[in-house]
């Protein structure tokens, strides 16, 4: 009795899912006739398919395959620059290294593609930066930001910005740095720069800049949507201890 009681519920399921789809209308003569043959159909032929297209599922495959090879896309990031020699390609597996901390090496990678037209390209310029942080040369990462200015005036990069500002920072320019965080943290598409900001206004006795920063950040959390919360949970996890401390 259970067994036909679920067969039933699941038949009617699928066929209300198939109206409410737009499916082929053949469906709900199969599934009403061929209960169980036709809801095997169904879901093989209908359901199977849209999970395995979902974002979801696409972002689980992509990572099950990185788990089992991490060095995957690296190799086809190198393979593709040495195939093409494109900028394009190159900037790409400057990226994965940069990804993977060989920072040496995308140094190189960058400084190559940055020639000829490319010589002043500003996410060029950007990755390099990138990497000369990753590297622990700070000053270097700020001149390179310094000059991405100056030769893009109209390029606008929150990534860029909160470099530049961390960049300083590293290189103890404390109250430059300040003023970056200050001027980014409101604008900034995420928690980080924030977070930061408090961060340094604490280390340096500003105890209460820091608790109004981080409270206000999380104010403005609780009204955003769930997605974003998840995505900046460690960040708003440390803004609370800022708020806290």
């Amino acid at each position: 009795m259970l067994y036909l009681i679920l067969s039933i519920a699941v038949q009617v399921l699928l066929i209300i899912h198939c109206i409410k789809t737009g499916r082929n209308q053949m469906w709900i003569w199969v599934l009403a006739f061929l209960p169980l043959a036709g809801s095997i159909a169904y879901i093989a032929i209908e359901l199977v398919p849209d999970v395995l297209r979902s974002r979801t599922a696409q972002r689980t495959g992509r990572n099950v395959r990185k788990a089992l090879d991490p060095g995957a896309s690296l190799r086809r990031y190198e393979n593709e620059m040495r195939i093409t020699g494109n900028v394009d390609s190159r900037q790409r597996y400057a990226d994965e290294l940069v990804a993977r901390g060989r920072y040496e090496e995308a140094i190189s990678e960058y400084r190559q593609a940055l020639t000829g037209l490319y010589e002043h390209d500003p996410k060029l310029l950007l990755g390099l930066a990138r990497a000369q942080f990753g590297k622990g040369e700070h000053s270097a990462a700020r001149q390179t930001l310094d000059d991405l200015i100056r030769l893009n005036p109209d390029f606008r990069s929150p990534e860029g910005h909160l470099l530049y500002a961390r960049a300083l920072e590293g290189e103890g320019n404390l109250a430059k740095a300040l003023e970056e965080y200050h001027v980014l943290a409101p604008s900034y598409p995420g928690a980080e720069a924030a977070v930061r900001y408090a961060r340094l206004l604490k280390r340096e006795g500003r105890q209460d800049d820091a608790r109004s920063v981080a409270r206000e950040l999380l104010e403005e959390a609780r009204i955003a949507p769930a997605h974003y919360r998840r995505a900046q949970r460690e960040w708003l996890e440390e803004a609370e201890r800022l708020a806290a401390g």
